[in-house]
């Protein structure tokens, strides 16, 4: 067997560098010695979480176009040919056998860049709805792994093969760590756990809420894994170990997290309801609105719709908070209902599934 180059690319949020992560693991144990090159966007969270994984990472000078008139658009068109042509390089001394996408700003440049060398692509779209970048490269992949049902309306029929998103290996027994996790977070046994994560960059909106409602969960007796997130946690960190509050910037620990938690408070990103039907909490989920084509209320809409989850609309927050949440508290049945029922919903085997395309392309 000759050893394998594989390229990997994907970041800009957590949802897009841990199935790439994931996926480079996966091929790692089946092909020891393969090598492997993830491509990232400079300056974004990849450029650090890559090398902590144990993989080399270069970076693009690339982002997103704002979707309001901004400065930042002019630069725009020079940050593409700059990463393009940056791409072409990287993908000339690599020599890839095989990339991989999973979305984010730097995946578009270099699947393109890899294509074009004809090299056999892979794109792993983790949401319901798909981004540009993805639809614009769907066209030059020779496979597309999905999450959702539906997706033919974006990409060729004959490519797609629904896998689930990949998850962390370490969310598949978390019911196993019950004990040890709420050793490590130093939690009181009798009281009620709640988990809040907002995504790796931070929920604003989740975040002041949050703060608002101290009192309320006070009286209730709950304690709080808050994860707020890289850009508010000067703002909040004041509220740790307070009423049984501990805030963090970003949980390395996840699967002791969810192992912890007894209700999880979430964003709906693609990445996060894939981990949650995993790891089988109730969860509430309070979509982004800010996002492309309102992507994450549909993601989460596909659970709702399975009475696997509680949906709390931005907007609705004030009015219907409380009254929900307190609802789900103190009706045990209800939760029991919600854990079985998203259980159901997830796909467990969406690494290996996903590798094994990626196995075929190699071949």
């Amino acid at each position: 067997m000759s050893k394998y180059k594989i390229i990997l690319s994907g970041g800009g949020t957590g949802g897009h560098i841990y199935p790439a992560i994931a996926i480079a693991n996966e091929l790692k144990s089946r092909f020891p010695d393969a090598e492997f090159l993830f491509v990232g966007a400079k300056d974004r969270m990849e450029m650090e979480k890559v090398p902590q994984s144990g993989y080399q990472i270069k970076g693009l000078w690339i982002s997103g176009i704002q979707r309001k008139l901004t400065l930042k658009n002019l630069s725009f068109p020079f940050k593409v040919i700059s990463s393009l042509w940056e791409a072409r390089k990287i993908i000339k001394s690599f020599k890839p056998d095989v990339a991989i996408g999973t979305g984010g700003f730097a995946s578009g440049p270099l699947l393109q860049a890899a294509a074009s060398s004809n090299i056999p692509t892979l794109i792993q779209e983790q949401n319901s709805y798909p981004g540009i970048t993805n639809k614009l490269l769907a066209k030059k992949a020779q496979k597309i792994c999905v999450a959702y049902d539906g997706l033919e309306r974006f990409f060729p029929k004959e490519k797609i093969i629904k896998t689930g998103n990949p998850v962390r290996q370490g969310l598949l027994n978390v019911e196993t760590k019950v004990e040890e996790a709420k050793r490590f977070f130093n939690l009181e046994p009798n009281k009620v756990t709640l988990l809040i994560i907002g995504g790796s960059l931070g929920s604003r909106r989740i975040n002041q809420l949050i703060e608002k409602k101290l009192d309320f969960f006070d009286t209730h007796n709950i304690q709080i894994i808050w994860q707020c997130g890289k850009l508010y946690y000067q703002q909040y960190k004041i509220c740790d170990n307070t009423k049984g509050i501990q805030v963090y910037q970003f949980l390395n620990n996840m699967d002791f997290a969810y192992a912890a938690a007894d209700i999880v408070i979430s964003r709906a990103g693609a990445g996060s309801v894939s981990e949650l039907c995993i790891v089988g909490k109730p969860v509430i989920f309070i979509p982004s609105p800010n996002v492309a084509e309102d992507h994450q209320t549909k993601n989460a809409m596909a659970i709702v719709n399975e009475d696997a989850a509680i949906l709390i609309k931005e907007e609705d927050l004030d009015a219907d908070f409380e009254n929900k949440f307190s609802q789900l508290l103190n009706a045990p049945e209800r939760q029991k209902t919600l854990s079985d029922n998203i259980k159901k919903l997830a796909l467990i085997n969406a690494t290996k599934d996903i590798a094994d395309e990626v196995e075929k392309l190699l071949k």
